[in-house]
């Protein structure tokens, strides 16, 4: 599929991973429409040049409007919060999933793209684990939903006359990305960051624009029913990356903890907070997922699609520092 002067609606388009890609898309001759549900977020995209409708990817009213006259969706909008009640997740990552899906497949749209995420294999998976899995839920309501969500698309997954295509990336940082580069540089700069026992075990970075590469690659080779891992595919210890992340911005480097002791910690501060009404920003499950100890393989992408990451840790790093110099990241943080 050519995708140039194609029609693309992105789903949370006002967030770190749709605005990107609203960006890119527009620079690649796309037409854009995005659905968000915040107003705040959906001027930005509207700044780019994006229509967007106001709405939600649970309401059909919302979904079948959104989707009229579009040629594809890039399923991003999602609850990608580390807890909290399995209903909530429920209700937008899978509810939402599937009615943004079925409005798209009525309005005629040709292929979906969704926004899964290697948290589908939870937090102890074998070493460079494949598209096929094993998938573990863990308990954890945001690995468990997206696995859901997944396996609903695939049944609605009908080429020619409607394709779907599952994406699941790493952990995507660059600049304006909550979990790995502003909600990190702000516990640092407040001396709350730690890393859980000494940094080990990889974490699989991908910068923004990589990511986007492979969701454009599986496009246009109109890769129906398949599923992707997607990372930069460097083997980058938590340690290391966080520690380049203090460098670019200008702080120490973190200091180490036992993971078992700092995660009795956050739960002492989660029981306290909710005595006396606060929320809790950092919960205990976080440390789960900064402590996973292997690779995801993406061998998929790069002979199937011949993704190939060009923007490396060095260069995202750099990107990333440039855009810090000129942005207030605590603004970032409160909306």
């Amino acid at each position: 599929m050519n995708i140039k002067n194609k029609t693309l609606l992105i789903t949370g388009i006002g967030g770190f991973i749709g605005l990107r890609t609203a960006e890119l898309a527009l620079a690649q001759g796309m037409k854009v429409r995005g659905l968000q549900h915040s107003a705040d977020k959906a001027e930005k995209a509207q700044k780019l040049g994006a229509e967007v409708f106001l709405g939600s990817v649970t309401n059909p009213e919302h979904a079948q409007n959104a989707c009229q006259g579009v040629d594809i969706v890039l399923h991003t909008a999602v609850v990608g919060k580390e807890s909290g009640s399995f209903d909530h997740f429920r209700e937008v990552n899978v509810g939402g999933t599937v009615n943004i899906a079925q409005a798209a497949k009525s309005a005629g749209v040709k292929t979906f793209v969704h926004l899964s995420s290697v948290m589908v294999y939870g937090f102890n998976y074998p070493n460079y684990v494949t598209e096929s899995g094993p998938l573990s839920g863990e308990n954890n309501p945001y690995c468990q939903t997206k696995i859901e969500a997944e396996k609903a698309l695939l049944q609605i997954n009908s080429p020619p006359e409607f394709g779907t295509i599952i994406i699941r990336p790493g952990d995507v940082y660059g600049p304006g990305s909550i979990p790995w580069t502003v909600r990190p540089l702000l516990l640092m700069h407040k001396k709350f960051f730690a890393l859980p026992n000494s940094g080990q075990g990889i974490m699989n970075h991908v910068y923004v624009d990589n990511l986007i590469d492979a969701i454009f690659l599986a496009i246009e080779k109109e890769a129906y029913g398949e599923i992707f891992n997607i990372t930069d595919g460097q083997e980058t210890s938590w340690k290391e990356y966080f520690t380049r992340l203090a460098e670019i911005g200008g702080l120490s480097k973190p200091f180490s903890v036992p993971a078992t002791l700092l995660k009795s910690v956050l739960w002492q501060q989660r029981f306290l907070n909710k005595l006396v009404g606060k929320t809790t920003n950092i919960l205990p499950e976080s440390i789960d997922f900064v402590t996973r100890p292997y690779a995801y393989s993406i061998a998929k992408a790069r002979s199937r699609l011949n993704y190939q990451p060009t923007i490396d840790l060095e260069e995202g790093m750099r990107r990333t520092q440039e855009w810090l110099q000129k942005t207030n990241i605590q603004e970032l943080i409160r909306q």
